[in-house]
């Protein structure tokens, strides 16, 4: 199985500066942003960084620290624009800015697959603050968009709305991903695209406990169910680098390998503005259907 990288490279509102150190340094419309980046481990093309903002991590690896910051930042966010789309930035308690900008080439790989369908039927579990369940209504497709955080659903509904997109057919869901992909099972749905951003460690709306080496393997099992030969793709990344791309690539062949199609995988990067490298930021693995 080849590995594929998906570059994201920079646009106007969103770039990578520089890396390096076990750092990196961002700009998010106007302001600067120092963040922890194990993964850059090459020296930083410049000594130093002027930035509006650090988030300074815990002795927590898995998470914890706090923000300091060197200059006012609208603690409420602020706009951002990425090609037809409108949404909010907002620096949070856990260290990142309220999406995902190396996800962007994963939204303009799937509006490209679906453009085929008219109006198709598109599942987003994890949809977190909801820029790709936008992304993808804004090009015609309804989505079902699923997160077990109430907070995170009200920013994804905000977010629509700020993109002028609170008209389109979009499904919010609290919920936990793994009970409601069960229950859509039983239910007989199918969807044309599905997308899922699962965490390495998560809770549901009534405490259930999410892991994704136990539970990831049994929810797409379950996702198999809801496509067929008819639909365009499943779609996974995860951020857990102490998995490999072969890893969910396999998975996903033995999940997936009958349909018509392929399976490829590969990881994730974003473009540094300062020397062109390429910083690895998370693996992912598909079902593609020509």
């Amino acid at each position: 199985m080849a590995l594929e990288t998906l570059i994201g490279e920079p646009w106007p509102d969103y770039g990578l500066i520089d890396s390096g150190g076990g750092r990196k340094i961002e700009h998010y419309g106007p302001y600067r942003f120092v963040r922890p980046e194990p993964q850059a481990m090459w020296q930083p093309a410049t000594a130093h960084w002027d930035a509006d903002g650090e988030f300074v991590p815990g002795a927590d690896e898995d998470g914890g620290g706090r923000w300091v910051f060197e200059r006012d930042v609208p603690r409420a966010g602020w706009e951002l624009a990425w090609d037809d789309l409108t949404f909010t930035a907002q620096t949070t308690p856990f260290r990142h800015l309220g999406f995902f900008p190396d996800m962007m080439p994963i939204w303009s790989w799937a509006r490209t697959a679906l453009a085929k369908y008219d109006a198709p039927q598109c599942l987003n579990l994890f949809g977190y603050t909801g820029v790709g369940s936008i992304a993808l209504a804004s090009k015609g497709a309804s989505v079902t968009h699923v997160d077990a955080s109430k907070k995170s659903v009200e920013a994804a509904k905000a977010n629509a709305a700020l993109a002028g997109l609170s008209d389109k057919p979009i499904r919010w869901i609290v919920d936990d991903a793994a009970k409601f992909t069960a229950r859509e099972v039983r239910r007989g749905r199918r969807y044309d695209g599905i997308i899922l951003d699962p965490p390495k460690y998560g809770r549901g709306p009534e405490g259930e406990i999410w892991q994704l080496e136990r539970d990831l393997a049994p929810l797409i099992v379950n996702i198999r169910s809801l496509v067929d030969g008819k639909s365009a793709f499943v779609f996974l990344t995860v951020y857990a680098i102490r998995l490999s791309a072969l890893a969910i690539g396999e998975l996903m062949q033995q999940a997936f390998g009958e349909l018509p199609g392929r399976i490829e995988c590969g990881e994730l990067a974003v473009r540094e503005e300062a020397r062109g490298l390429v910083l690895p930021t998370a693996i992912w693995a598909r079902w593609v259907n020509d």
